[in-house]
């Protein structure tokens, strides 16, 4: 067996630039040194035979056929380990005295049938997303890569008639990480159809997949936006227009056509208006006190501060948030 060069005077990767041109990189040099392919052929040829150069060729020239080759990014491992043992059954055959033109397509076949039996790499799914899932390598380049697609998904539009329950759903249509899923909601108020990050303030305690605003009122118009985060990484932001249409409730008419009919009272002609303006409890207490202008006066504070109650606790129960996992 021919002795390895204890050490070269020109650099390797000199050397590599020089005898390895840029259109044979593939998965060879990708799981393989330099070192190791020239101690292959010097094996093969002899330290100072002038066939070094043709084997050098002739390694690179039979792997071509993997240049484009790209596989799922979990199966790095398992390519690699193949790779391995294909540098020791080479350098096996070397040593039997074995021909390099008739070994190195061999060994390039074999690779070729073990990429076939990987696990295949998963299609991006669009719209949108940073989808891990579908991480492949790529031989050309030697370097892992995800799909070409926007963080941002498009914007879905719901309309919901006032005083109705509005539900947003902040789930995505490839797979998720199985631990450290987190959601976070923002809005944009104002009726703003929009992307734009800046217009978006976050939601207090809001961080489930699952939103549902009840009663919808139309300060709710606006878009609603929810991140996708694992482990503090965005993995895709959703957004959700709410319109909010129809008429106020039938009761909030009713107090305010009441409410107007009495800033249009107006004494009738002869009519005296007494100076004393009772109080609440002297309405009570004076029976006398209750004519029909102060009934009127009373019935609409009492419309008024129910209507109030109703406002306050509507805005209590606006937005309601529930936990989930996807």
């Amino acid at each position: 067996m021919a002795l390895l060069a204890p050490g070269s005077v020109v650099p390797s990767a000199l050397v590599a630039l020089t005898v390895f041109r840029a259109s044979a990189w593939a998965c060879l040099l990708c799981f393989t040194s330099y070192n190791e392919r020239l101690q292959i052929c010097q094996i093969f040829t002899g330290l100072e035979s002038p066939d070094l150069g043709k084997c050098e060729e002739a390694f690179t020239d039979a792997f071509k056929g993997l240049l484009d080759t790209e596989i799922n990014y979990d199966e790095r491992s398992h390519l690699h380990d193949a790779f391995t043992q294909m540098t020791h059954s080479l350098q096996e055959v070397a040593a039997a005295q074995g021909s390099f033109r008739v070994a190195f397509p061999h060994a390039a076949e074999k690779i070729q049938k073990i990429i076939l039996q990987l696990k295949e790499v998963r299609a991006c799914i669009p719209p949108c997303g940073l989808q891990e899932v579908a991480r492949r390598f790529r031989c050309r380049g030697c370097y892992s890569t995800v799909c070409d697609l926007p963080l941002d998904c498009p914007v879905q539009d719901l309309t919901v008639t006032r005083g109705h329950q509005a539900m947003f759903f902040c789930t995505v249509n490839f797979q998720l990480p199985k631990e450290e899923i987190t959601y976070s909601w923002k809005f944009a108020g104002g009726g703003l159809r929009t992307q734009d990050l800046s217009y978006f303030r976050e939601i207090p305690r809001a961080r489930g997949y699952l939103a549902r605003i009840r009663p919808v009122q139309p300060t709710h118009r606006g878009t609603f936006s929810c991140v996708i985060t694992h482990d503090q990484r965005p993995l895709a932001r959703l957004y959700f227009f709410l319109n909010v249409t129809g008429p106020p409730p039938r009761g909030e008419t009713e107090l305010q056509v009441a409410f107007r009919e009495v800033l249009r009272w107006a004494p009738r002609e002869g009519e005296m208006i007494e100076p004393w303006t009772p109080s609440l409890g002297e309405l009570l207490a004076r029976p006398e006190a209750l004519t029909p202008g102060n009934q009127c006066l009373l019935a609409v504070a009492v419309a008024l501060a129910s209507a109030s109650a109703t406002v306050l606790a509507c805005s209590l129960d606006s937005f309601i948030f529930e936990g989930g996992h996807y």
